[in-house]
């Protein structure tokens, strides 16, 4: 039987999406194999099929590079410095030294690498590539660029040893904001020691150790402010020291009394040793490759050409000039995409179905509905001008000022979607007179104060609701509520809870609630999982007593509020709808399943 329009077109669609599919899974296995395959312009690659309207790699390459290029550049502007330093002292830091560094700080966790770099990707969304390539390799760099210039010295390691295995004073503190309080209290705690964690517990001002008694860990040599170990090591058992300044407070200890210096074992000592120097080395090449990179940045002549139109059209295709080593635009896209290309994705796909909605609609965006929109966001923030119309300049200030987003950048991801999808919804979208009277009523009617309690279980509310009526007062209702309610507020309020408004979404509250006079108490109330039980005490009295005083303003709130109500019902539409295939977020997935653990042959 021969295939009908739609059908055919149907037809033609699967083979597309398979098509891409198989064309995209086909070269990605290819690349994870390391299989000598001929350089190639990938820009026309698909990334995702919407509804058979393919997007590119190279669109999402560019508008990934409009979000996140600056931020992108300066990162690869330092990585660049690293490595043109490494390559000038003969340095290589090698894949294996970043997997062995990586699997070193997993340790220290007591987790796996494989547990710590996916700890890394749930908990702060960096996948392991970035971590290697952004994080871990740049500090294995600039710790071999240094090691040269760190020793530890004999002096070194005396007071590190001291700091871990010497004498320390066991000791309370009181802190204090003012000098004066500090130094009144001082003279208590002098003339009567025996009550120092007392006045400590009253009086200090550092919670912490104030909840026992003043008490903080014991005071070591060389571990901190060489003033506090002074004083501290001054000082006889039960003794208060004077009044110190530490940064903005003041503060006074007691010595409780002195613990004796550590005498490790002789078979311990090499692997002590060992430890505190490598910890002492550690601690100086951090701040020797901070300095080295500082004086990278300092020294390098880097010319950024990435935004700005002169230099764009004296060096086309270059985001870059790294000491005169150029840094392409298309290098700085792929690294944008490479690390942000989900997200944008995602959007770009959300745009092209607005688009193809808006095309079969035969309805347009056009720049005054955009202009439009901006407007009334800048009203509804309470942006205004002195004549009273929305103040646009102000409000555009205001989106741009976190210094990533342009204006740009708002438009196409915040006011176009917005427009687009009330295009698609206004036709639909009316107020009628019920709304109107409804939203009076939620807004400015009578609202119902009660007392409630909120159960889990029948049985629960059951034995509460029969205790309740049996004592119809409000403060036994109050005491019930307090103690059976398992709804926060209810319980910790004793039972007051928010006025009971109408057409607030709770039905069968609201019904309950409207239907009781001051003094009644209503029945049980199922609401989802939860059982409700009230007592009415009486109803709010209306500020606003005529609909038309307020008219304006409801039609306008109420206007907005079914038309964003409209627009979320719609968009959810067309992404159900959809027939969506996104390859870029297969292809992130390839390289999980082929090192995912195969199955033994038996």
């Amino acid at each position: 039987m021969p295939l009908t329009s739609n059908q055919l077109k149907q037809w033609m669609t699967s083979l597309l999406r398979v098509g891409l599919y198989l064309t995209l899974l086909l070269s990605v296995i290819l690349t994870s194999l390391s299989h000598p395959v001929a350089a190639q312009d990938t820009s026309n690659d698909v990334v995702a099929v919407v509804n058979a309207d393919p997007i590119t790699r190279k669109t999402l390459n560019e508008e990934s590079l409009r979000r996140y290029g600056h931020d992108v550049l300066e990162n690869m502007v330092n990585r660049h410095l690293i490595l043109q330093a490494c390559k000038t002292s003969g340095i290589e830091v090698t894949s294996t030294e970043v997997r062995e560094e990586i699997n070193r700080i997993a340790s220290k966790f007591g987790l796996s690498m494989q547990a710590y770099l996916q700890l890394l990707q749930e908990e702060r969304d960096i996948q392991p590539d970035q971590y290697s390539r952004e994080i871990v390799w740049p500090m294995l760099a600039l710790r071999r660029l240094v090691s040269n210039r760190v020793q530890v010295s004999d002096e070194e390691f005396n007071k590190a040893f001291i700091a871990q295995f010497g004498e320390a004073v066991k000791c309370r503190l009181i802190m204090m904001a003012s000098k004066t309080d500090a130094e009144a209290l001082r003279q208590k705690a002098a003339a009567n020691p025996d009550q120092f964690a007392s006045l400590a517990k009253e009086h200090s001002e550092d919670e912490a150790s104030a909840s026992v008694g003043g008490l903080i860990p014991p005071i070591r040599h060389y571990t901190g402010d060489t003033r506090l170990e002074e004083a501290a090591f001054a000082l006889q058992d039960n003794e208060v020291s004077p009044v110190l300044q530490l940064g903005d407070q003041w503060i006074f200890l007691q010595a409780v009394r002195r613990l004796p210096a550590t005498t490790p074992s002789p078979q311990a000592m090499p692997s002590i040793r060992e430890q505190i120097n490598d910890r002492i080395r550690d601690e100086k090449m951090r701040g020797a490759a901070t300095d080295l990179f500082a004086q990278l940045q300092a020294d390098a002549q880097v010319v950024t050409v990435l935004g700005d139109a002169e230099k764009t059209q004296q060096y086309p295709g270059v985001a870059a000039i790294i000491n005169g080593q150029q840094v392409s635009l298309a290098a700085v896209a792929a690294e944008c995409a490479k690390r942000h290309g989900s997200e944008v994705l995602e959007g770009e796909i959300n745009r092209k179905l607005l688009s193809q909605a808006l095309k079969k609609a035969n309805k347009e965006v056009k720049d005054a509905d955009l202009q439009q929109e901006i407007q009334r966001a800048a009203a509804s923030f309470g942006f205004m001008a002195a004549n009273g119309q929305p103040d646009v300049d102000a409000w555009m200030k205001s989106v741009t000022s976190d210094g990533t987003t342009t204006q740009d950048l708002y438009i196409r991801d915040a006011v176009w979607p917005s427009v687009a999808l009330k295009k698609l919804v206004e036709d639909s979208v009316a107020l009628n007179e019920q709304d109107i009277q409804q939203g009076f009523e939620s807004s400015y009617g009578p609202r119902v104060e009660v007392l409630a309690i909120v159960l889990s279980d029948q049985r629960s509310a059951q034995k509460v609701w029969e205790m309740a009526r049996d004592n119809p007062n409000d403060a036994f209702f109050g005491k019930l509520a307090e103690q059976y309610s398992v709804e926060p507020v209810s319980a910790s309020n004793m039972g007051k809870v928010p006025p009971i408004r109408k057409h607030s979404g709770q039905p069968a509250i609201e019904r309950e609630a409207y239907a009781m006079k001051p003094g009644d108490l209503s029945g049980i109330v199922v609401t989802g999982d939860k059982y409700i039980i009230m007592r009415c005490q009486g109803y709010t009295d209306p500020v606003v007593k005529q609909i038309e005083d307020v008219r304006s303003e409801l039609v306008r709130d109420l206007s907005e509020k079914k038309m964003n109500m409209a627009m979320n019902v719609r968009f959810d539409e067309l992404k159900s709808a959809a027939e969506i295939d996104n390859f870029f977020a297969v292809a992130k997935q390839l390289p999980k399943m082929a090192t995912a653990p195969q199955p033994t042959k038996k």
